[in-house]
């Protein structure tokens, strides 16, 4: 498996952002207010996948007092970082989106409301794909440092 690229991440924030703009600027009036609970349900899940790598980092490299990890859980582990970060990007790209569109509009209380929401919201998604990538990272396995590098001669 191929650690995530964070072009590609950024790339999926910028579609999903273009997306829900454009569908905005027809269907806005239509929708309820952005919902404020994604930003500590974000953040949460963030710090628990942060906790998570960072434990599983300890695991791996056989910190004192700790014993090593089933290999099975730690490529669960990565897998899961990998959606998290595609789907947060997906979530942060929806709330950018909102975030633009709304900003036109910022002296109305409502659209306002959307606007700090969904500024919030982009803030925490972003951590928690942050989040995500720190906990793949720590799921890699460590160089072996008995073993001679590739590229030496």
């Amino acid at each position: 498996m191929k650690p995530s690229n964070p072009g590609v991440l950024v790339g999926v924030v910028v579609v999903f952002a273009v997306v829900t703009w454009g569908f905005l600027q027809g269907a806005y009036s239509g929708l309820p207010q952005v919902p404020w609970t994604a930003i500590p349900t974000f953040v949460l899940l963030a710090i628990g996948e942060a906790y998570t790598g960072w434990m599983t980092r300890a695991r791996i490299n056989r910190k004192e007092g700790t014993t090593p990890p089933e290999p099975l859980v730690v490529a669960r582990l990565a897998a899961l970082a990998k959606a998290t970060a595609t789907a947060a990007a997906g979530l942060a790209g929806v709330f950018a989106g909102f975030f633009i569109h709304t900003l036109g509009m910022f002296d109305i209380p409502g659209p306002r409301q959307d606007a700090l929401v969904a500024a919030g919201s982009l803030v925490s998604a972003v951590l928690l794909v942050c989040a995500a990538l720190y906990l793949e990272y720590c799921c890699r396995v460590p160089e072996d440092k008995n073993k001679p590098n590739q590229w030496s001669a």
